[in-house]
């Protein structure tokens, strides 16, 4: 077990998942391409399932040596999951199963602790978001009725109800030929139409972005903040540095020795 777990928690081994993984986004890859598929099909589905199996025993290897650890770690269960779902049997009604395979390049969150770090930093940004979304949608949502009602009758295919008001201010939101396909047509009957869109495009994609943005960086700067403390207090981090401090003074007590054996 000793040398299993050296194995397991190698740097080495680490950097070889991440060269598999890598390695398996490629196959799968090339996989979608029917020329390729038609020159080399069977060594891409053999490297696929030699690269699967070999997923498979590393989970294995790091269930046998963090045990019931394993279950604790969020990033260990996602892991599990993710191979899980490779070896489902793609049959008919289960095929897309087979597409859902290129979630196994996702272990590269888990296996790249800047990834990682990011990754918490988002979902710890969902308390915050989801406050900008409800005030964004209350705001969607005043819009597309006031734009319902205002441009209704003169352009009843883009704001003739509810859910077509909705889907137009999207368009807006997005830019998507906003000016010219929205927003001259309507002020040729109504010259005001300019502020309402404009107003709209003010509240909804920049503040609201600006809003979003600022949430995800101070949820960032959170998770550094507590990578940092974490670190601070672990133990085998605390006893390399002392040692390497150890080592330093030792270094210098040998150089004021030998300065003073020369002098």
């Amino acid at each position: 077990m000793s040398l299993l777990h050296s194995i397991v928690t190698n740097p080495l081994t680490e950097r070889i998942v991440i060269g598999l993984i890598v390695l398996n986004a490629v196959t799968l890859g090339l996989e979608t391409s029917q020329t390729m598929m038609a020159q080399y099909g069977p060594m891409l589905h053999a490297l696929d399932a030699l690269l699967l199996n070999i997923f498979v025993v590393e989970l294995l290897a790091r269930m046998a040596v963090h045990r019931r650890n394993f279950l604790k770690d969020p990033w260990s269960v996602f892991d599990m999951l993710v191979v899980g779902i490779a070896l489902v049997p793609a049959t008919e009604s289960l095929s897309v199963l087979r597409a859902l395979r290129v979630l196994r390049v996702l272990r590269l969150v888990t296996m790249l602790p800047s990834l990682r770090r990011v990754v918490a930093g988002l979902i710890g940004a969902m308390p915050g978001m989801g406050s900008i979304s409800l005030l964004m949608l209350l705001i969607y949502y005043v819009f597309a009725v006031m734009g319902t009602k205002l441009f209704g009758g003169t352009a009843p295919e883009q704001f003739g109800s509810l859910g077509q008001t909705a889907y137009t201010l999207f368009q807006v939101m997005t830019f998507d030929d906003w000016s010219n396909g929205i927003v001259k047509p309507l002020m040729e009957k109504h010259p005001y139409a300019i502020t309402y869109f404009v107003l709209f495009i003010l509240l909804s994609a920049f503040m609201m972005l600006n809003l979003f943005i600022g949430v995800v960086v101070t949820a960032l700067d959170d998770e550094r903040a507590s990578d940092q403390k974490q670190l601070l207090h672990d133990p085998a981090l605390m006893e390399t540095m002392l040692t390497e401090l150890q080592q330093i003074r030792t270094k210098l007590d040998a150089l004021e020795a030998r300065e003073r054996g020369q002098g």
